[in-house]
């Protein structure tokens, strides 16, 4: 994935501020050399934010004769504006070791015996898992197959196929769960009783 930036030569608050008020938001990349100061598109950067592979891919960020490889590593967003307010990336090469925080792709829940034939629900419990590998071999998205999923039946973290050379950054739960087949439920159905038949009073005599 490609976007362009552009040098940034006026720094400080009130630069920022106007920078922004212009339709442009101020960032930074650091990482393999001098760190750079970097403006951006508003409107063109909001739209690529909303794609998933910006926030996991190597992006081609070329800035003025020269494209780089970079990987998103922050972004400021306003509190309540639908506005960035300021972004940082990094530079990397072949040799950029680092952790990233990748999506996972689940595929082939429609086809498991768990979903086919014992109608069960299957509950997406973790949506990424953060690795560690070299930035060229990061991957937008790691797939996770359920179609073997059976009633009852869950994926763990260490069921992930990852790219060759790179491991899972394990925190807290050592292996995480990533789905689980839910079985459905059963409804019971409640009959109300008749009411009873008021008792028939006796004839005063």
């Amino acid at each position: 994935m490609q976007f362009t930036a552009f040098a940034r030569t006026l720094q400080g608050t009130g630069a920022s501020r106007r920078l922004r008020i212009s339709g442009k938001v101020p960032g930074i990349v650091f990482g393999a050399g001098e760190p750079a100061t970097i403006e951006l598109d508003h409107n063109a950067l909001f739209h690529a934010l909303k794609k998933e592979a910006f926030h996991s891919a190597v992006l081609e960020m070329t800035l003025g004769d020269k494209v780089e490889k970079v990987v998103l590593r922050d972004y400021q967003l306003h509190a309540y504006k639908q506005q960035v307010l300021h972004i940082d990336f990094q530079r990397v090469d072949a040799t950029t070791r680092l952790r990233k925080k990748v999506p996972l792709h689940f595929t082939g829940e429609a086809d498991s015996v768990a979903v086919k034939t014992d109608k069960c629900t299957v509950s997406h419990i973790t949506t990424e898992v953060e690795i560690e590998c070299l930035a060229l071999q990061l991957p937008e998205f790691i797939a996770v197959d359920l179609s073997g999923l059976t009633l009852g039946q869950s994926v763990h973290a260490s069921d992930l196929k990852l790219p060759e050379g790179a491991k899972l950054v394990r925190h807290g739960n050592a292996n995480a769960t990533l789905a689980t087949a839910v079985a459905p439920k059963v409804e019971e159905i409640v009959v109300a009783a008749a009411p009873a038949a008021p008792a028939k009073k006796g004839k005063k005599k």
